[in-house]
């Protein structure tokens, strides 16, 4: 794959001219879906390995239905699972479906249900659109990726790279011992702040995901910066 030269150690700078222009033409085409999107946008994750007929799939689905009856764009990752579920969503709710999806050898085509698709090679460009896209993100249960775009998403507003915008997680049966990790380890050893805990929400209950998210656009919370830099944030 071409990430795998890319990132080799011994790739110079002067044998990598044309991937950085492609890297580079790969961001604009990003922004330019990203402009396209004409309306207020939450971003969805989740696994890509979920099936139709379980609670998290149908849970997904009523998500975007929600989001896209209020009036938002719903975007996910452009595959199936999760993804799928949350772009059906939309387009049962009359609303808008985008899909930022990404090349992989395995497991991962675009769903029948966008309206805006586009398809990445490179993650880093793939994940600066789900962030510039979104008032909010929602994460459903899911595996590496999932996890990684979340605190990807913590690591940016923490840090203030972003402003503040609701990051809610769905499933307390899920995400609690990932929860229980966050307090009992990184706030117990003082790799976090009392208050970055803030930056998450979890909740089994969907209309509180939506509530969540309406709140903090309507607050226009996303426009106040988020907290300074701290000395910790790594």
């Amino acid at each position: 794959m071409e990430d795998r030269r890319i990132l080799r150690a011994e790739e110079k700078t002067e044998d990598l001219e044309s991937d950085i222009a492609l890297i580079a033409q790969e961001f604009r085409e990003g922004f330019q879906a990203v402009d396209q999107i004409d309306r207020p946008a939450v971003t969805v994750f989740g696994s890509a390995r979920v099936g139709e007929d379980t609670p998290v799939y149908r849970d997904a689905r009523l998500a975007g239905q929600r989001f896209a009856e209020l009036g938002w764009a719903v975007v996910t990752g452009g595959g199936p699972g999760v993804m799928e579920a949350a772009n059906r969503g939309a387009k049962d709710g009359g609303g808008l479906s985008v899909g930022f999806n990404i090349q992989l050898p395995y497991e991962q085509a675009p769903n029948p249900y966008l309206d805006i698709s586009l398809t990445f090679k490179h993650f880093y460009a793939r994940k600066t659109m789900f962030v510039k896209a979104a008032e909010g993100f929602v994460v459903f249960p899911g595996g590496f990726g999932t996890v990684d775009e979340l605190f990807e998403a913590l690591t940016l507003i923490q840090t203030g790279k972003v402003f503040h915008f609701p990051v809610i997680l769905y499933g307390t049966d899920y995400f609690g011992e990932l929860l229980g990790w966050i307090k009992g380890e990184l706030l117990d050893d003082g790799m976090i702040s009392p208050d970055d805990l803030e930056l998450l929400h979890v909740t089994d209950d969907l209309d509180e995901v939506v509530s969540l998210v309406l709140d903090c656009y309507e607050r226009r919370c996303a426009e106040s910066p988020a907290a300074p830099v701290k000395a910790d944030a790594q």
